[in-house]
């Protein structure tokens, strides 16, 4: 049941002292198993991540071991207005590149602030749904000893019907960097053993697709920024049925800016009445790369035939 799935939320009782150990690399090959981690960052952060012509970045990917990808400028996670970063390597490697980036964020947030007490924050991370179950454990045995351990407080949402065709849930780790940190670890061993995560690895953008991302090559080379020039703008006009344009829009427009968001298309429906020629279709016109479009187009589609299939049912 979704709900109990997602109520284990929480703040421990006391923390245990001394129970912070730092992460041990686990005793089988798995730490050398290629392994990824993703997780949400605002654009804001996202920038201070990259640093200035790719600098800091570039830094962290050598210092760690590990490959740090983004998503691109307004690529953003369904339903948020955050960038996502995959960061793939050995346990060891994810580790260490995540505390880069994590301290790194956190070293802003203290600067502005100017408080000593180190602050309790948030981090989400991107796990597919199907790999969520080992998490939870059997009623809820694995997260509750996770909460335990790390001390941070670990919160899984329920899987949003919402997004059609989205099958990845956010888990967020709220505490310290200590906390979180020891949080990621526990989670990340426990992903690393399921063989369908492992898999998932070569399509880490599936509401975004791959081209969308920005790499960084370890090394600094070769690491390049999105040209601005990359497709000119064209247009193509679809017709969907004045029925499911509702479903394309969305509750206070919210499908329609998700469609746009994640494709990096215009979207333009007619007014009322204002049909293709011959039909009761209304005139969706699409702006953008071709790639941007194809993308919009197949996505406005997904919402077309999940109305259809509802209307079925």
């Amino acid at each position: 049941m979704e709900s109990t799935e997602s109520s284990y939320v929480s703040s421990p009782e006391a923390p245990k002292k001394g129970s912070l150990q730092p992460p041990k690399s686990p005793a089988s090959d798995s730490a050398e198993k290629p392994t990824y981690i993703r997780f949400l960052v605002s654009n804001a952060a996202a920038g201070s991540v990259i640093g200035k012509g790719g600098s800091t970045i570039t830094d962290f990917q050598s210092q760690s071991g590990a490959r740090i990808q983004l998503s691109r400028n307004h690529e953003f996670f369904p339903g948020t207005t955050d960038r996502i970063i995959m960061v793939s390597g050995s346990i060891d490697e994810v580790i260490k590149a995540m505390e880069l980036v994590l301290a790194k964020l956190l070293s802003e947030l203290h600067s502005e602030d100017g408080n000593d007490i180190e602050p309790r924050t948030k981090v989400r991370l991107i796990v597919p749904n199907s790999s969520c179950g080992g998490i939870i454990g059997k009623g809820g045995a694995t997260i509750k000893s996770f909460i335990e351990d790390s001390q941070a407080g670990i919160k899984i949402s329920p899987l949003d019907n919402n997004y059609y065709g989205l099958s990845d849930r956010l888990v967020t780790l709220a505490g310290t960097l200590d906390e979180q940190m020891r949080a990621i670890y526990l989670i990340l061993s426990k992903l690393t053993e399921d063989a369908h995560y492992s898999q998932a690895m070569h399509a880490p953008y599936s509401y975004a697709a791959p081209y969308n991302s920005v790499n960084y090559a370890p090394n600094g080379a070769g690491g390049k920024f999105q040209n601005p020039k990359e497709d000119r703008s064209n247009s193509v006009t679809i017709g969907v049925a004045d029925g499911h344009i509702g479903l394309v829009v969305g509750r206070g427009g919210r499908n329609i800016m998700e469609i746009s968001q994640v494709s990096g298309a215009r979207i333009k429906i007619s007014d009322r009445g204002d049909f293709m020629s011959g039909t009761n279709d209304r005139k969706v016109t699409i702006t953008g790369s071709q790639r941007a479009i194809r993308q919009a187009e197949s996505m406005i589609m997904q919402k077309v035939a999940y109305a259809s299939e509802r209307a079925m049912d």
